[in-house]
């Protein structure tokens, strides 16, 4: 707990304001010093900040609930998840949230800490994984709108730009790259300590690896618009210095406190706990938890996934706390006996249409006792996510072995490399890796060596090369049920798993932003006020019009 009270006021000191002092009088200058303030912000606690505000800021994470679950069909039936994304509900507010929190903090933070730092031989390190990060959730807002600021991002104080241009992705993209080679270049273990670092705890050797891992998912998501450089930029960064996440020790996962759930106004700046985590288990979550889409289930289920019920579960909920999931009734297996599993189809709330449900035995034996709890049961038997992943200490996901893996076998499949094992069993070393990483941070029981032997021998890479991406990167898609901006975006770049529009499940009268699932979110309507000139370039690069259904530069399925 020590460390994280550690990590909790460097957070608060990196929000102090920077004091000028302008008056040469020495008595007016301590008069108007405020001695509880900071004079500078350490740049570290800039990074914390940003890596914090990542998972940890309850506002911007809603868009992942809102929209990216939906369009990834991972959820769906919870209202907020199909209200917006599951009905294809054009909100500007909703579709804004990533845009109006992250530019205005960690980018800011990081491009001020950067700029700070640069040329500094002593704040070497931080200064490299400082752009590190900064890629990184760059990488985040481009895949979600496309042509976005970038290079003149986070530039009002030092430059007075306050309408920055909207970059290229194309552009983006290649800048990336050079980032990452630079800050792999100046991390070095003999160089300043980075400290409150929440993901590896000033690890400059993972920090290495994970500017390189990063390089491989940035190759792999240019593949199909430009391949030349895709191959080039993969191959540079396998040979890298540093290497690459090889194995779970180095994921790079942001570490959250142990918090109680509140939805209060004062939850909206405290980043200490996973407030993905929060949003999951939901500001009503008796009437209003998060369902499981049939798409991911039936997927998870048909297949014998030995992971299928350990993310998802049949729960009665009407004794559950308002505040955790004490008080919840497990009866999956009583649902399973049944074979009443009835998980939410594309487009629909989780009441329509009515499930069929039993009388639980269960829930008539503890009813005996308890009067309040009816043991007829209907939409219990739609499947909702398990009490593992609705916890404030999760973790927050920036990229793990499993996805590195993955990576990997698709570029041997695609034939850029051939040192790193086969494609089957590379992607046999992926899904092992996405089984463990439940296990060994969700409390998730751990899958035997005999179960995963059954199951990889039923789900193995197919015949063709077509089938080997599709088994694949619809792996990758389960792996990414933990980060879903990685999620959406590995969906739209492979095409995998193919995806019906919720039109195909009889709600087509519904979906007032287009039949098709939307392939990008659109900017915010104020930046056609307050940056103009960078909005209407944005939008002739588009055809004329911020449309949801046109694709990001590298998608080009």
């Amino acid at each position: 707990m020590k460390k994280y009270k550690s990590y909790l006021i460097i957070l608060l000191a990196s929000v102090a304001p920077l004091i000028t002092i302008s008056c040469s009088d020495n008595y007016m200058n301590d008069m108007n010093t405020d001695p509880s303030k900071a004079a500078t912000i350490d740049p570290n606690a800039q990074l914390t900040t940003a890596e914090l505000q990542t998972y940890g800021d309850l506002s911007m994470v809603e868009i992942y609930r809102n929209y990216f679950y939906a369009f990834s069909q991972q959820l769906m039936g919870c209202w907020n998840t199909t209200n917006y994304g599951g009905r294809h509900t054009i909100d500007n507010q909703e579709m804004s949230r990533m845009w109006t929190t992250l530019y205005p903090n960690a980018i800011k933070n990081l491009t001020d800490g950067e700029i700070r730092t640069n040329g500094n031989a002593a704040k070497s390190n931080i200064n490299a994984a400082m752009r590190v990060y900064r890629v990184y959730l760059m990488s985040v807002i481009t895949d979600t709108y496309g042509n976005v600021p970038y290079s003149e991002a986070g530039l009002g104080f030092y430059n007075g730009i306050t309408n920055p241009k909207f970059d290229l992705q194309k552009d983006i993209y290649a800048d990336f790259f050079q980032q990452l080679d630079s800050a792999t270049t100046m991390l070095n273990a003999a160089g300043d300590k980075i400290s409150g670092d929440v993901i590896y705890k000033g690890d400059v050797a993972k920090w290495k690896k994970l500017a390189n891992s990063l390089r491989l998912r940035f190759a792999m998501r240019i593949s199909d618009v430009e391949p030349d450089k895709a191959k080039t930029e993969f191959i540079k960064a396998l040979n890298a210095d540093g290497g690459i996440i090889e194995n779970s020790a180095d994921d790079a996962l942001i570490n959250y406190m142990s918090i109680a759930f509140s939805f209060g106004q004062e939850s909206y700046s405290d980043y200490r706990g996973n407030a993905l985590s929060k949003l999951l288990f939901g500001n009503d979550p008796t009437n209003n938890p998060s369902y499981i889409c049939s798409t991911l289930f039936n997927q998870l289920n048909d297949n014998n996934d030995p992971r299928t019920f350990m993310m998802s579960r049949c729960y009665y909920d009407k004794l559950m706390s308002s505040t955790g999931t004490e008080g919840r009734i497990d009866i999956t297996d009583e649902v399973k006996s049944n074979n009443k599993f009835t998980p939410n189809v594309p487009g629909a709330f989780s009441w329509e249409p009515w499930p069929t449900g039993f009388k639980s035995d269960k829930l008539t034996e503890i009813a005996k006792n308890n009067p309040d709890v009816d043991p007829n049961v209907a939409r219990e038997v739609e499947p909702k996510l398990a009490n593992n992943f609705l916890k404030s200490d999760n973790p927050g996901v920036v990229i793990t072995s499993a996805e590195v893996d993955f990576l990997l076998a698709e570029a041997t499949l695609k034939g850029w490399i051939s040192n790193k094992g086969t494609v089957t069993e590379l992607y046999t070393k992926g899904v092992r890796a996405a089984m463990d990483f439940l296990s060994d941070n969700y409390g998730c029981d751990k899958i035997s060596d005999a179960d995963f032997n059954t199951y990889i021998s039923n789900n193995g890479i197919g015949h063709t090369e077509e089938q080997a991406k599709a088994a694949i990167n619809t792996r990758a898609w389960i792996l990414h049920f933990t980060n879903p901006a990685e999620c959406w975006a590995n969906v739209r770049r492979s095409g995998y798993p193919i995806m019906k529009s919720p039109k195909d499940y009889g709600f087509g009268q519904y979906l007032t932003g287009g039949d098709d699932i939307p392939v990008r979110l659109c900017y915010p309507v104020l930046e056609s006020s307050y940056n103009k000139q960078g909005y209407d370039d944005a939008l002739q690069q588009m055809g004329g019009k911020d449309d949801w259904h046109t694709h990001v530069w590298w998608d080009v399925k």
